[in-house]
């Protein structure tokens, strides 16, 4: 149980790195700015866990938040690895499909449900923009976790 637990992690982090480099990518390619909604979903969970992430003015309180929104992306991506390899799955494309949307959905709901966005104003492109990655992220983690398990 603890070697499908460390393999699924590993997954989970090379589908998150898949994630991060397609995101990235789309950053570079359209010029677009990093989202805030990770900051903006880590602020409001500090606030409700009574976290007071201001000490150091300004500047430093937007870093705590966006580093807090960014180490909340990895925790889910591990974690979704995680919990898919003491499923013991097989690693194909539809677990990997399977994945990326529930990595879409675990950071989509909390963010929803926190008031940080409403995805049911967003556009084609926005949906495209959120749903590449995270199906990405799926077959990288699926295809990571098959060449682990041997």
């Amino acid at each position: 149980m603890a070697g499908s637990l460390l393999r699924g992690m590993v997954a989970g982090a090379a589908g998150t790195v898949a994630l991060d480099a397609a995101t990235y990518a789309d950053m570079a390619l359209r010029g677009r700015p990093a989202s805030g909604v990770p900051a903006k979903v880590a602020s409001r969970l500090a606030g409700k866990a009574g976290l007071d992430l201001s000490a150091g003015g300004e500047e430093a309180t937007a870093n705590r938040k966006g580093g807090l929104g960014a180490l909340l992306g990895l925790a889910t991506g591990v974690g979704l690895g995680a919990a898919y390899g003491l499923l013991g799955r097989r690693g194909t494309l539809w677990d990997g499909a399977a994945l990326g949307l529930a990595a879409m959905a675990a950071s989509d709901v909390p963010a929803a449900a926190l008031g940080v966005t409403d995805p049911r104003g967003w556009g084609a492109e926005a949906w495209a923009s959120d749903l590449v990655p995270h199906l990405l992220y799926g077959a990288a983690t699926a295809a990571a976790w098959r060449a682990l398990r041997g």
